[in-house]
């Protein structure tokens, strides 16, 4: 091995350098570099480094050697010695020491021999030019290596800003992007590349215009080493990316957003799932690029983009609150980018995009389902900072208040009980930057839950109030008429207890918040007639006053109560624009000295409501915003007056003149109140409405006026067809008021004409007669059943509509003559009804029938069976499903008759043969309610052959019968033969099968229907599921007729033990029965309402 104890011989080989031969010099670089490499035996006895005397001479000959070479071998051998060098500090020793300083005489002499000149290039320079070659070479490994050396040649300690700045300047940046973009994502060309430009990155000058140029090629590099877990230059690539966002916002292209919010989100995903590690660096490097794309002018908000961007916010947000203990940096950069895409949604709103509603709402559930949640426990857990980083983040988004998502989030924040823990937070850290944080935010949820600037007084008390809720309340208990400061701070403080109490919010208990309250209104009385506070304290006070009434060992005074009642009933104030708990409502509502001066504010919510739709706010789940809701549940209760309220108004209102507008807007908010709640026509009535209505129809001016009137029409449906009958005990006021009533259709219909006014009030009538069906009304029930001009009317309109004949068909829901003939037909089904209830056994029900004599004109309000048929045969859907109804009453009655009596029909064979062919065709009709009523009315019909034999030929030889029971025992038996429909409509069919089961002599052909193989059949495909009422009665005469044998019925007994059993464990819901159908029959206008009834 070469020593160099004796360095002369060293002279030649530094000589050798400077030879022309490309060959020679790559044999001394070599040389150089195994010396180089051999340091530890290259020292003096001084153990001086023997290279260092040579330093600057050999830098400057190996540079000038590597510009002149265009081999690559010299190449590699003099950039890898070169890099020994650079690692070694003789780049910085070159540069620290004077060229012609040398320790040794051998080096002076040397340099004399060698020397060139003063104008040899500076080394820096010279370096920059000696590695232009190597770079633009096509050796990988000579430009990996070339990379390497300008790493380590930068990145020693001490190396000053003006070589980065010289090679910058020398384009050495465009020599590596270059090589970056050639790279094809080779890790070795990519690592050095990227370490080079992250050094050559803080130049003061130039290199972010070349960033600018070769921007594009970074982002495949990112997607690449983004697949990497830790990869080494992650995070410049990322550094990179971000200067370059940064520096120029309109750098990048659309493409480029996209492809980088993937990639982006994709290593955020990845993270979250613990797929792939993540340094705090890089976490924090992949938000701020974020932002920074976010605020770009080239930022597209497409949908899949915006839907990356919710995603990324997502797992930024629950990867850092899983580790804010360990890093809580990286929590309030994911809360910074949580803004900033806020702030980017918030911006955007106006061109109506709903991929920006879409991000704003996911960052608002982000919020709500993550953030908040963690930060409702982790009260103990957190320093300072990561508190005040949440409370700025959701002061922006409620600073936003226009946004629908602001109000949203507001109310979120509140219903997690937000004041009582702002106030513990406030507690755990009582800085003045907290508190005023604190206090800050608590004004913004006020302005965005109770209307603009609502929250101005917290603001301007912020800096003197507490941070105690028990100092708040000690301050609303002091004296403040000479103190502006205290009445400011006052003023919050009565505006913090009032908003947190709209949510059931606590600061503290209730015994110390009412002592506070009652406090300031005994020594500040004079300074709550302004109409805020004063609601306000009406709020407050009546909350925990109710509180009281609950807990006894609550003490209040009477004093400061009786103040208050003085103010609200001496000072004007406005209920239907307030906001206001419920409890506290209620509680103003059950003071009886306050009654007169409520009632003015219902009116004043008439008007207001009338007028321009505002309404009274009450708290409440749905935004604390409710219209009439809360005065119908008011109502509805019995421990207030409100219904008494109410009724006092209306029969005030009714005997005062030139009222109208306020008396129809306080009869149409009852009307609709009893729409609300239908249990408020309960307490109404009790109180006496029906005495109010009677009033108002005996008053000519109320009576002659048309709005008047139709409002009036329309309280009294609401009202009887929601009261319970127990609660109707004013008869003879319900009777004026029938009386009254009739007197107006009858005069109506005198003019030739059917107006919605006389439809309601034959609705109106009809619910009457069903009220009285409970003995009571029973006056109204029967001056409405026998006045004869209202028979009269209902009879020309039964005479009009069958005269008609097959063309009544055509006359559907929407013509004038079917909702006349609707409604008639309702009132004659009551009618037919109340008499059964109110007159029972006193009517002859065969008058109903075909008389021998002729047909007699009727003196009650009824309808003739014939004519009942003809409305079934040929009238339109809704007029054939109100008349079975009809007729299925009247043979429930005259069946029950005839039981009764004894007696024969009236009428002759072919009347009763005509009814029997009506009824059956109608068996198989499509609406399964008329079906079914026609089967039970042709069931009754056969089973009067018991008391008469000779009518046994209503049903001997019926091939029409045969049809049906064969058909429904088919369908029954075999489920894939008949069509559907029919399979779904047996229960029909099934009546007439009973019936004609039940007769004393069964026809023949029955046996030959349900004969051994069609029983079984039927047994097979019953079901605990599918077994119907209609299914049992029809096996039950079967048994009872002997059709069914021992098997048979063993097998059927226990399909009804398994039916059994499946009604008791699943509850089943069994379809209505034929009993408990609700009509419903649809008419144009406003009048579908009064023809919506229940036959029970």
């Amino acid at each position: 091995m070469l020593t160099l104890k004796t360095k002369m011989p060293f002279y030649p080989i530094l000589s050798g350098l400077q030879l022309p031969s490309e060959e020679i010099r790559g044999e001394i670089l070599f040389v150089l570099y195994k010396l180089s490499l051999c340091q530890s035996a290259y020292k003096d006895i001084d153990g001086a480094d023997s290279l260092l005397a040579f330093c600057p001479k050999l830098l400057h000959l190996s540079l000038e050697a590597l510009v002149k070479t265009q081999d690559d071998t010299v190449r590699l051998n003099c950039v890898a010695f070169l890099t020994i060098l650079a690692q070694k500090g003789y780049f910085e020793n070159a540069y620290a020491n004077d060229i012609r300083s040398m320790s040794s005489d051998e080096a002076d002499n040397f340099m004399q021999t060698t020397e060139r000149g003063v104008d040899d290039p500076p080394l820096n320079l010279l370096f920059a030019e000696a590695i232009k070659g190597p770079l633009l070479s096509s050796d990988r490994q000579i430009q990996v290596s070339t990379l390497d050396l300008i790493f380590h040649y930068l990145s020693r300690e001490g190396a000053p800003g003006k070589q980065i700045q010289l090679l910058v300047e020398e384009n050495i940046v465009d020599y590596v992007f270059e090589i970056l973009r050639l790279s094809e994502g080779k890790d070795p060309v990519v690592n050095s590349c990227i370490l080079v430009l992250d050094l050559l990155s803080i130049a003061e000058k130039g290199f972010t215009e070349r960033l600018l140029v070769g921007f594009p090629i970074l982002i495949p590099i990112l997607r690449f080493v983004s697949e990497v877990p830790f990869h080494r230059v992650q995070i410049q690539t990322m550094k990179l990316i971000w200067n370059g966002i940064s520096d120029f916002p309109g750098i990048i292209s659309t493409s480029h957003i996209d492809e980088l919010v993937h990639v982006l989100a994709r290593m955020l995903k990845r993270h979250t799932d613990g797929e792939m590690g993540m340094s705090s660096d890089t976490f924090v490097m992949v938000c701020s690029i974020f932002v920074a794309l976010l605020r770009s002018p080239s930022f597209c908000r497409t949908l899949d983009l915006i839907t990356s961007v919710e995603e990324a916010i997502s797992h930024a947000i629950l990867t850092s609150l899983n580790i804010s203990k360990k890093d809580p940096n990286q929590l309030l950069y994911s809360l910074y980018l949580l803004k900033e895409a806020y702030r980017h949604g918030h911006e955007e709103m106006s061109t109506n995009n709903s991929s920006i509603t879409g991000l704003l709402n996911c960052i608002v559930d982000i919020c709500t389902s993550h953030i908040l949640p963690w930060f409702v426990m982790a009260i103990d857990e957190v320093d300072e900072e990561i508190i005040l980083g949440i409370l700025e983040t959701f002061h922006f988004i409620l600073l936003q208040d226009s946004d629908i998502q602001a109000i949203k989030f507001a109310n979120r924040l509140v219903k997690s009980s937000w004041f009582s823990l702002a106030f513990g937070y406030l507690g755990a850290f009582a800085t003045e930057k907290m508190k005023l944080r604190v206090y800050m935010m608590l004004s913004s949820i006020v302005d965005v839950l109770l209307g603009n600037d609502t929250g101005e007084p917290i603001r301007d008390a912020a800096p003197n109030l507490p941070t105690d809720p028990i100092d708040l309340l000690f301050l609303l208990g002091q004296k403040s008429s000479q103190n502006p400061s205290l009445s400011t701070c006052q003023s919050a403080v009565l505006l913090i207890l009032h908003a947190s109490s709209l949510y059931d919010d606590r600061l503290a208990d209730e015994k110390s918040i009412l002592a506070s309250l009652e406090q300031y209104i005994l020594v500040n009385s004079n300074d709550a007639t302004n109409t805020v506070t004063m609601m306000q304290l009406v709020n407050l006070y009546g909350l925990y006053r109710s509180v009281t009434k609950m807990n006894y060992r609550i003490p209040y005074s009477p004093e400061a109560e009786r103040i208050l009642f003085h103010l609200v009933t001496e000072n004007e104030w406005d209920l239907p624009s307030s906001r206001i708990h419920f409890v506290s409502l209620k509680w103003l509502f059950q003071q009886e000295k306050l009654c007169y001066t409520l009632s003015y504010q219902i009116l004043k919510f008439c008007r207001s409501n009338g007028s321009n739709g505002t309404q009274i706010v009450v708290h409440g789940e749905s935004g604390h915003i409710i219209n009439m809701e809360v005065i119908a549940e008011l109502a509805t209760s019995e421990d207030n007056y409100a219904a008494r309220l109410l009724v006092c108004l209306l029969m005030q209102l009714a005997e005062e003149e030139n009222q109208e507008g306020d008396f129809v807007s306080i009869v149409n908010l009852l009307a609709t109140i009893i729409s609300i709640s239908p249990a408020a026509s309960d307490q109404l009535c009790l109180n006496g409405i029906g005495n109010a209505i009677r009033n108002i129809y005996y008053n000519p001016n109320h009576f002659s006026s048309p709005e008047t009137f139709m409002a009036t029409s329309l309280l009294v449906f609401n009202v009887l067809h929601s009261v319970p009958a127990k609660a109707l005990s004013d008869d003879e006021a319900w009777l004026a008021v029938t009386m009254k009533l009739m007197d107006y259709v009858i005069y109506t219909k005198a003019a030739k004409s059917w107006s919605t006014e006389s439809l309601r009030l034959i609705a109106i009538f009809s619910l009457i007669l069903h009220q009285s069906t409970s003995k009571v009304l029973l006056g109204a029930a029967k001056a409405i059943i026998f006045n004869a001009s209202l028979a009269s009317v209902i009879n020309n309109v039964i005479h009009e509509a069958c005269s008609k004949g097959p063309a009544l068909f055509d006359c559907n829901e929407g013509t004038c003559i079917a909702e006349t003939l609707i409604f008639v037909l309702l009132l004659n089904f009551f009618s037919l009804r109340c008499l059964h209830v109110v007159l029972d056994g006193a009517v002859d029900w065969q008058n109903l029938l075909d008389l021998s004599n002729g047909m007699q004109p009727l003196s009650m309000v009824s309808i003739y069976c014939h004519d009942l048929c003809r409305l079934l045969h040929f009238g339109s859907p809704p007029v054939k499903l109100v008349a079975s109804y009809c007729l299925l009453e009247f043979i429930k009655r005259l069946s029950e008759q005839r039981n009764r009596k004894k007696e024969e029909l009236k009428c002759s064979m072919g009347y009763l043969m005509s009814m029997v062919t009506i009824l059956e065709g109608l068996i198989f009709y499509s609406d399964i309610r008329v079906s079914i009523n026609c089967s039970q009315c042709l069931s009754m019909i056969l089973g009067w052959e018991k008391l008469d034999m000779k009518e046994t030929i209503v049903t001997a030889d019926n091939t029409w019968c045969r049809l049906i029971v064969e058909e429904m025992a088919m369908s029954l038996a075999v489920p894939c033969l008949p069509s559907k429909s029919f399979t779904n409509y047996h229960k029909p069919a099934v009546h007439a099968a009973v019936a004609l089961l039940k007769l004393q002599k069964s026809p023949q052909w029955m046996s030959t229907v349900f004969d051994d193989p069609c029983i079984s059949g039927i047994i097979k495909n019953l079901m605990a599921s599918n077994i119907s009422t209609e299914m049992v009665l029809l096996f039950q005469q079967l048994v009872s007729s002997e059709f069914l044998k021992a098997d048979q019925i063993a097998s059927l007994n226990r399909v009804l033990q398994e039916c059994r059993k499946h009604i008791y464990t699943e509850d089943a819901q069994n379809d209505r029965t034929d009993d408990q159908i609700e009509m419903r029959v649809t008419v144009t206008d406003d009048l579908g309402k009064f023809v919506h009834v229940s036959f029970i």
